[in-house]
């Protein structure tokens, strides 16, 4: 076990630093299936907050487990986007590409939920090409509309609910992002697999 770090957060919860956001999901799936009795499992881009647990009994167990062992793949869903949004051609411009070929890059991609956070049913969508990475806006909007796909750095999100937002919108879609009244609320809960497809 490498670039593993444990810090206490009392004495009935840590964080357990790791690499990055494909560590952290691969390791809060492994925690949940193997048996430590935590209240609760978050996991975020680069770290795994362990709830209700001895923090001495977490450094006995994580030697057991190897980071390079991806989580196993969850369900795959698919999102209906409309690529229209206000700041497509930006993408374009920092890619050296057409729109049209920002459409098909994002559409050709495979993306894991690692985690939600920020709003109810928000996702951080790992899966963007490190050489792909766009900055945030300068000074975020007062208002994205839900439904709206943004990039930032490497991730991708879609706004679940209207909200201030710095991602650079390339899209809308429809899809139903929270529904509390659904048995998992969140539509791409973490491990979840996603696949953007171009809609008319």
């Amino acid at each position: 076990m490498t670039d593993v770090m444990v810090v206490d957060v009392g004495t009935r919860a840590c964080l357990v630093e790791v690499e990055d956001a494909v560590a952290a999901a691969s390791l809060a799936t492994w925690v949940r299936a193997a048996g430590l009795p935590a209240e609760d499992v978050v996991p975020g881009a680069r770290t795994v907050l362990l709830d209700g647990v001895d923090p001495a009994a977490v450094r006995e167990l994580l030697p057991r487990w190897a980071a390079r062992h991806a989580a196993p793949p969850g369900p795959l869903v698919r999102v209906a986007v409309r690529y229209s949004g206000p700041d497509l051609a930006r993408v374009a411009d920092h890619w050296g590409c057409t729109t049209e070929e920002v459409v098909d890059l994002h559409t050709s991609l495979e993306f894991t939920s690692t985690f939600c956070g920020f709003a109810p049913g928000f996702s951080y969508l790992a899966g963007l090409p490190a050489e792909r990475a766009v900055p945030r806006l300068e000074s975020p909007r007062a208002r994205v509309a839900p439904g709206s796909v943004g990039l930032a750095d490497t991730w991708c999100g879609v706004y679940p609910t209207a909200s201030p937002g710095g991602w650079l919108l390339i899209g809308t879609t429809d899809a139903d992002l929270w529904d509390v009244d659904r048995a998992e609320p969140a539509l791409l809960a973490p491990g979840t697999r996603v696949r953007f497809e171009a809609q008319q």
